[in-house]
């Protein structure tokens, strides 16, 4: 059963993407997730630098089943401003063309935060722009909403804001991941009787899980604060996550780690320690 799992980390795209499959090799892992350009500017490479033909056949030489895209930091989709609401949209536009570049798993995107005014009063405004960015973008691409921690205003630490927004979108190329630290922060447990993963299936929103992000968290439980632990090193601990990542409902779930490794993100021993905790 192990063996088929897909657990993955997000790497350094220095010197190409198909240097980062290498190095998700190099690291034990069967995926990865990467950046398209940096998480904090908006400028993008454009799509003709980027030769495929090499991502594919190091993909192949490596065993690297899946690439997922993480969008920029920047993106706030629930902002008030319309210029940062318009590059939003922009960068989320390449970013998906990028995923369909390199037939990639989708784009991972942290919708942004409501600012303190409340999920009424932004919900509108986020379906009409993940709307126009799919408009805009290959139908073989995907739009992944991530959960949040709750902090500053961020949207999606309440699951059913994730059911919401597929609700209205109404389509099959959204998706969404789950962020274990994001999740803790949030005041979802992990295990147990009221493990969030019942709380998944109640939302019947297993079916549209693409990947789950295996963090630990610096910070205690309900804290709303989203720092990342190594793996094991946290307020999370091995224990939980163990429970968490067997639950057989998950199974076939890609797991992507993005932890702080020795300081510049996921190395060996972490992804070690994922594949240990599996059954």
């Amino acid at each position: 059963m192990k063996n088929q799992r897909i657990v993955g980390a997000h790497l350094s795209t220095s010197g190409g993407v198909d240097k980062a499959v290498e190095r998700a090799s190099g690291v034990g892992a069967n995926a990865l997730q990467i950046f398209s350009g940096s998480p904090r500017m908006w400028r993008r490479t454009s799509l003709d630098k980027i030769l495929t033909e090499k991502i594919f056949a190091n993909q192949e030489k490596y065993g690297v089943k899946s690439i997922f895209t993480h969008a920029l930091y920047l993106v706030n989709l629930a902002s008030d401003k319309l210029e940062l609401a318009e590059k939003s949209i922009t960068a989320l536009v390449h970013d998906l063309e990028f995923d369909s570049h390199i037939k990639g798993e989708g784009v991972v995107v942290h919708i942004g935060s409501h600012q303190g005014r409340g999920f009424e009063a932004v919900k509108n405004d986020i379906v009409q722009r993940i709307a126009e960015v799919l408009e805009k973008t290959p139908e073989d691409s995907t739009f992944i909403i991530e959960n949040s921690a709750g902090q500053n205003g961020k949207i999606a630490s309440d699951l059913s804001e994730v059911r919401w927004l597929m609700d209205q979108l109404k389509s099959d190329r959204v998706s969404w991941c789950f962020d274990t630290c994001h999740g803790f922060a949030a005041g979802k447990a992990l295990s147990g009787k009221d493990s969030v993963i019942n709380e998944i299936e109640e939302l019947g929103l297993l079916d549209t899980l693409a990947c789950i992000h295996v963090n630990d968290s610096r910070d205690p439980f309900d804290s709303g604060r989203d720092r990342h632990a190594n793996i094991g090193e946290g307020e999370i601990g091995l224990d939980i996550l163990k429970v968490f990542l067997n639950d057989p409902r998950i199974k076939d779930i890609p797991l992507i780690t993005e932890v702080p490794g020795e300081g510049d993100g996921p190395n060996a021993e972490n992804v070690k320690r994922i594949w240990d905790l599996l059954d």
